[in-house]
């Protein structure tokens, strides 16, 4: 066997180890979702369904207890959709107009500002919960889904942005001499010319924010209570709960329902992902 056989081999190894250290936490989740409490606590937290017990995804759906509120995660699950889902299409819409603002009309300051945006990028999210917290005070806004919201969609301009930005660049700048020649201002080249162009980009920030939004956890715990949490923090209080048996396996049903989203947005979108960081690069 040559070299470059052996080195392909190597690689083999590495990526599949790679995917069994990534993949291993999750199929011990799925298995135990499936076991009863009391044959997990008879034997361990690693192995296989003795009995299957699917019953674990409709307790932990609809009746288990969740801060002394006994109804699943349903309420938790609908509450991070109704974070999610509008925080992502602003979140993306104004990333996609103040890409294309900074990308294709130059002005004075323009780089200063694009600098500006993207700072918050590499900015710890520890060093925002103080100024959000007096936002949200004063906007009274404190322990709410619309709270949520607003920082999500203010928070993700600086991905949505850079990721617009540095996508819109490449769009030949004849193009617009030849749009505003026609008469057409900002928002009509943007409508008719920039957004049909911009489906791999406005694809990869929809996944990025989606996912990024639902599996926060921070914002969600510090800034809601109760009732109006989302599902990660509600899944905190879930592992806490005083029983006379701890129930892993409804716990484990739990997280596994709450990873239902992501999982199928990458299933059905992460080539989309890839092909559209991909045209970015490339351009």
């Amino acid at each position: 066997m040559g070299d470059r056989s052996w080195g392909r081999v190597a690689v083999y190894v590495v990526v599949f180890g790679l995917a069994a250290a990534y993949l291993i936490p999750f199929v011990v989740v799925m298995l135990n979702s499936l076991r009863t409490a009391e044959e997990i606590a008879q034997t361990s937290m690693i192995g296989w369904p003795k009995a299957w017990a699917f019953g674990n995804y409709a307790t932990a759906w609809g009746t288990f207890c969740i801060n002394q509120t006994c109804s699943g995660i349903q309420p938790y699950m609908w509450n991070s959709a109704l974070v999610t889902v509008p925080a992502t299409i602003f979140s993306t819409l104004l990333g996609a107009i103040a890409g294309y603002s900074i990308s294709l009309w130059r002005f004075k300051g323009d780089t200063w500002i694009f600098a500006v945006v993207t700072l918050g990028v590499f900015l710890p999210e520890q060093m925002r919960l103080i100024p959000w917290t007096i936002v949200l005070r004063d906007l009274g806004m404190t322990n709410t889904i619309a709270g949520l919201v607003m920082i999500h969609t203010i928070q993700g301009l600086s991905f949505t942005t850079l990721f617009c930005r540095n996508y819109y660049v490449a769009i030949p700048v004849d193009l617009m001499k030849a749009a505003r020649i026609d008469g057409a201002g900002f928002f009509r080249i943007f409508w008719r010319i920039v957004l049909p162009l911009s489906p791999p980009i406005l694809i990869v920030t929809v996944i990025w924010q989606f996912t990024h939004i639902w599996n926060e956890f921070l914002y969600g715990v510090t800034f809601t209570t109760g009732q109006q949490q989302p599902v990660t923090a509600a899944l905190i209080a879930l592992a806490t709960s005083v029983a006379d048996v701890p129930q892993h396996g409804v716990q484990s049903a739990a997280v596994v329902i709450a990873a239902v989203p992501t999982l199928l947005v990458y299933l059905f979108g992460g080539r989309y992902f890839v092909r559209g960081l991909t045209a970015g690069a490339v351009k």
